[in-house]
């Protein structure tokens, strides 16, 4: 497998493939969504709740999304998404978060048709 230049352009180290399905496994607070095509792994969603402090609710935020080389183009982010959605409305979240580097404009553009915004602060409050 190689690495993506959007995940550090490097792969994951040993250590960390060895013991990160267990770790997550151990936090309740962990969603890890996986989507087969033809029996295939082809994406994968990691989400990890949060809390919001000025709701008094639960947030669900979208920490990592991929979708594999030959299975892009097909939608697949877009059904993930959906799953995700669902799952914050099941935990009663208040709103669903993500980070997306400035430079990954594929990314942006799936997260924006899906309906996610940039958030900018007020200018009058900076």
């Amino acid at each position: 497998m190689h690495a993506y230049p959007m995940g550090g352009g490097q792969g994951l180290p040993d250590e960390v493939k060895a013991n990160l399905p267990t770790e997550l496994a151990k936090r309740k607070s962990a969603h890890v969504i996986l989507a087969y095509v033809d029996s295939q792994p082809a994406g994968l969603v990691v989400c990890l709740e949060g809390f919001s402090t000025f709701a008094c609710k639960p947030l669900l935020n979208i920490h990592d999304v991929i979708v594999a080389l030959p299975y892009r183009g097909r939608g697949l982010s877009k059904l993930l998404l959906n799953k995700v959605e669902e799952i914050a409305y099941d935990l009663g979240c208040c709103k669903l978060t993500l980070e997306v580097l400035e430079g990954n404009h594929v990314a942006q553009s799936a997260y924006k048709s899906y309906g996610f915004s940039g958030y900018e602060l007020n200018p009058k409050l900076v």
